[in-house]
C-alpha cells in the first residue's frame, strides 16, 4: 500500500508542477471524449428519433389481399397486426375502396378509421375538422370538393351503385395531401361496409411501425407464413430512404470520431514529448540513482493514464449534455443516459491517452544519464 500511495503522490505532484501543459492535454482528452460520447449517444438514439420523424411521411408497411382477391377479412388484419411488436406500432389504418354516387356524380370512396389515419398519415392537411369517432361525417378530397363545389359543413348525398337507397352525410373537412387522396371521399369504415353490404371486409391496411428495413423484412416473412389471407409489402420509398439516411449518418459519425481521436492522440503525445524534454535532467538523475527503465516508463504512463481518466470522465459528462442539447433542438425530444456508452467513452479516452504516451515513454527510457548530467 505504501508503494502505491507513493506512486500516486508522485504522479499527482508531477501533474500539478506542470499544470499549464497538462491542462492542455487534459482539455484535448476532454474534448475528444465529449465528441465521442456525444456522437455515439446521438447515433445510438437516432434510429428511434429518425424512426419517429419518418413516420410523419406515412406508412412503411401495407397489407393487401392474396392473389387476385380484392378484399380480405378484418380478422386477418387483426392477426397480422398481433404479430408485430406492439410497442413499435404508431398506427394501423384499414381501408375499403369502392365507387359511390356523390350528389349523382361517381366518386371513389374509401372507408377507414380516422383516429388511425391521423397516426399513420399526419401529413394530411384538413380544412375544416376531422370527423368525431363513430360519426357519419365524411372528409372529402380537395379535387373532389372542387368538382362538386362542396365546402366543409355542407351536406351531400351518397348512394351505392346497386342500391336505390340514399344517405345524407355532412362534410366535416376537405383534405389536401398533394397525392391521390385528393381524389377520394373518406368515411367511417363501418358506415361504408354497411352501405356496400361488405361487413368485416377491407381492401388494404396501412401500418406505420418504427423498425429498420431488416426488421420489417423479418416481420413480413412471419406474417406471410402465419396469416395466409394477407400479403405484406414494404413501402420501399420510405424504408429505403430511412436506411440510406441512417447509413450516411453512421459513416459521418465514424469519420468524425476517428478524426477527433487522432487529433486527441497527437495533442497528448506532443504535450508529453514536451514534458519529457523538460525533464531530461530529472530522468538522468533518477537513472544515475538506480531507477530502471520500467519505473521511468510507469511514471510517464501513469501521468498519461491519469490525464485520460480525468479527461474521459469530464468529457463523458459533457458529452451527454451535448447529445441532449442536439436531440432537443433537432428532434424536439430528450434522450436517456446510456451507462454503457459512458463507460466505453471513458475506456477509449484512457486507451488513447495511454497510446499517446508510448513514443514519449520510449524517448524517456532512452535518456543516457552520463550525457544529460554533463549538460550535453
Amino acid at each position: 500500500m505504501t508503494k502505491y500511495s507513493m506512486y500516486s503522490k508522485m504522479i499527482i505532484h508531477s501533474l500539478i508542477r506542470r499544470r499549464s501543459r497538462m491542462f492542455v492535454a487534459l482539455l484535448a482528452v476532454a474534448i475528444g471524449a465529449t465528441v465521442l460520447s456525444g456522437l455515439v449517444t446521438i447515433y445510438y438514439d437516432v434510429p428511434r428519433q429518425m424512426g419517429r420523424e419518418f413516420r410523419s411521411y406515412g406508412a412503411n408497411l401495407i397489407f393487401i389481399p392474396v392473389g387476385n382477391s380484392q378484399v380480405f377479412q378484418e380478422q386477418d388484419v387483426v392477426r397480422a397486426t398481433a404479430l408485430l411488436p406492439q410497442e413499435k406500432i404508431v398506427g394501423a389504418a384499414p381501408y375499403l375502396y369502392d365507387r359511390l354516387k356523390v350528389n349523382e356524380q361517381p366518386v371513389m370512396v374509401a372507408g377507414t378509421r380516422f383516429q388511425e389515419v391521423k397516426k399513420v398519415s399526419p401529413f394530411w392537411q384538413i380544412r375544416g375538422q376531422w370527423p368525431e369517432e363513430k360519426s357519419e361525417d365524411v372528409v372529402i378530397g380537395a379535387e373532389v370538393a372542387e368538382l362538386l363545389k362542396v365546402e366543409p359543413g355542407q351536406t351531400i348525398t351518397l348512394a351505392a351503385a346497386n342500391s336505390s337507397s340514399e344517405k345524407k352525410v355532412k362534410v366535416a373537412g376537405v383534405v389536401r395531401t398533394g397525392g391521390t387522396e385528393e381524389n377520394f371521399l373518406f368515411m367511417d369504415l363501418p358506415l361504408l361496409q354497411n352501405l356496400l353490404q361488405k361487413n368485416d371486409q377491407m381492401s388494404v391496411a396501412q401500418v406505420s411501425i418504427m423498425a429498420t428495413e431488416a426488421e420489417l423484412n423479418t416481420l413480413t416473412r412471419a406474417v406471410e407464413e402465419q396469416v395466409p389471407g394477407i400479403t405484406p409489402r414494404l413501402v420501399k420509398r420510405v424504408t429505403q430512404s430511412e436506411g440510406m439516411v441512417l447509413g450516411k449518418l453512421q459513416a459521418l459519425v465514424y469519420l468524425v470520431t476517428i478524426v477527433v481521436l487522432l487529433l486527441t492522440l497527437i495533442c497528448v503525445a506532443t504535450t508529453m514529448m514536451a514534458v519529457v524534454a523538460e525533464r531530461r535532467k530529472e530522468i538522468g538523475l533518477k537513472k544515475a540513482l538506480g531507477a530502471d527503465n520500467r519505473s521511468i516508463a510507469l511514471e510517464f504512463l501513469g501521468e498519461g493514464l491519469t490525464l485520460g481518466a480525468l479527461g474521459g470522465l469530464l468529457g463523458t459528462i459533457l458529452g451527454f449534455f451535448f447529445a441532449q442539447t442536439v436531440s432537443v433542438n433537432v428532434f424536439g425530444r430528450a434522450i436517456s443516459f446510456q451507462p454503457l456508452i459512458a463507460v466505453s467513452a471513458l475506456v477509449v479516452a484512457i486507451v488513447v491517452a495511454g497510446v499517446a504516451c508510448l513514443i514519449p515513454v520510449r524517448v524517456a527510457t532512452a535518456v543516457e544519464p552520463a550525457i544529460v548530467l554533463r549538460g550535453e
